[in-house]
């Protein structure tokens, strides 16, 4: 693999990554690794007709998670390279198709968004957990959600119980809760009394319109290469989940 790093960072947890990922995968385009100073903007993939760029930041590039962050952006390139529905399907044509005759915030615009991304980051991972051991990426998960837990906000007072503020959100909270109950299920790299579930459930009872089992079932069952027509209907089904659901159920609950 052809992988230059950008940046005044060890290129041990790059080197390791490249070689844990060849002996599975290859990439046919070399990889370009930008450093970046911003620690918020941690890891995402660039996709060119000659190149591949891993954006890092300087944090993610220094952590104990370094290699296997790595390892899953390596993943996305290789599904970009194989033409994977998942990696070229535009997500603004199934959002569009979801949300048609809906008014919707901009905070749940955003969030559909982020499902899309964890859709794409199931097929990454499948990637990922065939050449690497799962356990730091279950801790990673378990700490990510641990402190999305932890912060929440404080219930307001009676009469309005539903817990809303600029800084949490609990209801994408809990689709990421579904997304990563999702993934170890679906490689079965966990046991059932794992605390991922119990940090799952209670992110779940911070967001009532959010069916937990319902995400968890859709991550976890996505067909292997789904044609586009099938990658469609997923994403658009799971955004009207999530928005359309969450409208009614406040009706409802109005």
């Amino acid at each position: 693999m052809d992988l230059r790093v950008r940046g005044d960072v060890p290129a041990d947890p790059f080197l390791g990554a490249a070689d844990l990922f060849e002996t599975e995968y290859e990439l046919d385009k070399p990889v370009r690794v930008d450093v970046r100073t911003d620690p918020d903007e941690r890891t995402w993939a660039a996709h060119y007709d000659d190149h591949h760029v891993l954006n890092i930041s300087r944090q993610a590039a220094t952590s104990a998670m370094a290699r296997e962050l790595v390892v899953h952006e390596l993943a996305h390139m290789a599904r970009n390279e194989e033409g994977h529905t998942s990696h070229h399907f535009r997500t603004e044509e199934a959002l569009f198709l979801a949300l048609a005759g809906e008014s919707v915030e901009r905070r749940k615009v955003a969030h559909c968004y982020q499902i899309a991304n964890h859709m794409k980051d199931i097929y990454a991972d499948d990637i990922t957990l065939s050449v690497m051991p799962p356990a730091k990426l279950v801790a990673f998960l378990e700490s990510e959600l641990a402190r999305a837990v932890a912060t929440r906000p404080e219930p307001t007072p009676w009469p309005d119980s539903r817990r809303v503020t600029a800084g949490s959100d609990p209801e994408i909270t809990a689709v990421n809760a579904a997304f990563a109950l999702g993934l170890v299920e679906r490689h079965d790299v966990v046991d059932p009394d794992h605390r991922l579930y119990d940090l799952a459930h209670a992110a779940a009872d911070d967001a009532p319109t959010v069916d937990l089992d319902a995400f968890k079932r859709r991550f976890r069952s996505l067909g292997e290469n789904p044609s586009e027509r099938d990658y469609r209907k997923a994403l658009v089904d799971a955004t009207r989940e999530y928005v359309v659901r969450d409208a009614s159920t406040n009706v409802a609950a109005d």
